[in-house]
């Protein structure tokens, strides 16, 4: 006897290759944000995204609504209760050393690569075919299915926040951005900007710059130096045995350029990157005269991952504190250093706060401190009724009966109530925001049906 998760699933098998067409659509748009426009409040190729979705919403006979261009989704069903999935379709910027054209969508043995194809647009496809497979195979719904598509989870959330602000919350949501089975508490984020005045003496630092954005660690760096005329026989000794590989230098008169290569990674997972900035850092320590020494030994410490160098390390029982030096700029005289951090889930942010102006107050030098972002953390109980449909649907799909995660990254879900972050993709897919990001072709598919499944399991919850 047929049933509706075993019709929807092989409603979904019939449309696999459809499926990847539509992903491998969306992710020829380079949808980085952008200037903003008009209806497109980060740039166009965001919006040209979201039309791509919403039409799709349309075609399938959803009701859509469109949120000035942040955010907007496709609705069907009936009842009062409504079960949400909250997508996003930007993506970080590409970086260097890509052997895949980043927005060619290509198909290479059994994997697509393409920037988003994990994070976010590969789940985000796989769940809008999750919905259209139950709209097109259950039609007594007891509640009203939402597909959301927002535009600028990458880089502030102002997609989803208006969302919160506007529209209805869900009474069962979630979003497909996090590892399986699914995220219980998600850390605080919060963005510290510190900055000091540029360090003078004999080892004069005049600039230095990198990253692209302050949730990705800085794989390329460049800084430059003058050098005094009284130092330049000793800085000399000390450059010829310099050791790092990774960095190369060009003199111009007195002044050394320095450029830096290092490793992209999530900004919640420092540790899997490799700083070019903390290169550059750690070079100005170890050639510093005696006199700066102590100045550019405190700015080295500033990179270092556990928040120890600006006063922020700590942890809970749950979750530990990590820090990622994602842009440095120069500006009128001072250097500025801005730092993505991923505070434990008891913390708050005036507490980050707190702790880094009194650590920053005992250091030479005149560091300031300035709090651009502050994102709450999100703690969600295990058994709560949405909690305990993923794990047992999970289980049912996988075989396996995983263990709810803590995560740095900030999903969807910490803006809207009632709503957790699901896993995408498996071992073998690309790392979020890494080079040449991929995802398994069969794996478009498998996501498809564990959304389907969750979403039927929600729709018939009270």
């Amino acid at each position: 006897m047929s049933t509706p998760i075993a019709d929807v699933h092989a409603w979904l098998e019939a449309h696999e290759s459809e499926m990847v067409a539509d992903l491998q659509a969306m992710l020829r748009i380079a949808s980085i944000e952008g200037p903003a426009a008009p209806n497109a409040p980060f740039g166009p190729e965001n919006r040209e995204a979201l039309d791509l979705a919403l039409g799709w919403c349309d075609k399938a006979g959803m009701t859509t609504k469109d949120l000035d261009g942040y955010i907007g989704y496709g609705d069907f069903g009936q009842g009062k209760n409504l079960v949400a999935i909250f997508g996003h379709l930007d993506v970080v910027p590409v970086g260097a050393g890509w052997k895949h054209e980043p927005f060619g969508a290509e198909i290479d043995g059994d994997y697509l690569y393409a920037r988003g194809a994990t994070d976010d647009k590969g789940p985000s496809v796989a769940a809008f075919f999750a919905c259209r497979a139950i709209k097109e195979c259950v039609p007594d719904l007891k509640s009203r299915i939402r597909m959301a598509f927002g535009c600028n989870e990458e880089s502030g959330f102002k997609c989803i926040d208006k969302y919160a602000a506007e529209d209805e919350a869900p009474t069962y949501g979630f979003a497909p951005d996090a590892g399986w089975p699914l995220v219980y508490a998600e850390k605080g984020i919060g963005n510290l900007t510190v900055s000091r005045p540029l360090v003078q003496g004999d080892m004069e630092l005049l600039y230095m710059r990198g990253g692209q954005r302050p949730n990705i660690v800085i794989d390329a760096c460049e800084a430059a130096i003058r050098i005094s005329d009284s130092f330049r026989p000793e800085f000399d000794g000390k450059l010829a045995d310099a050791w790092d590989k990774n960095l190369s230098f060009v003199w111009e008169g007195s002044t050394l350029k320095i450029f830096a290569k290092g490793k992209a990674a999530h900004g919640a997972w420092p540790y899997g990157g490799d700083s070019a900035a903390a290169r550059i850092l750690r070079f100005l320590m170890e050639l510093s005269p005696v006199a700066t020494k102590r100045e550019y030994e405190d700015l080295f410490e500033t990179s270092h991952i556990s928040g120890m160098g600006i006063g922020i390390h700590g942890s809970d029982e749950i979750s530990e504190l990590t820090s990622n030096l994602g842009e440095v700029t120069t500006e009128n005289g001072r250097l500025r250093l801005l730092y993505n951090v991923r505070y434990p889930v008891t913390w708050t942010g005036d507490m980050l706060k707190a702790k880094c102006e009194a650590f920053l107050a005992k250091l030479s030098g005149g560091y300031a401190l300035d709090v651009d972002r502050d994102s709450p953390p999100l703690y969600f109980p295990v058994d709560h009724p949405l909690t305990r449909t993923v794990l047992d649907v999970v289980e049912i799909e996988t075989g396996e009966r995983g263990e709810p995660a803590v995560i740095g990254g900030g999903t969807y879900a910490r803006a809207v109530p009632n709503t957790v972050a699901i896993g995408t993709g498996w071992q073998g897919d690309g790392e979020a925001h890494q080079t040449d990001e991929r995802i398994k072709v069969a794996h478009v598919l498998k996501m498809a049906k564990i959304y389907a499944h969750v979403i039927l399991r929600l729709s018939e919850l009270g």
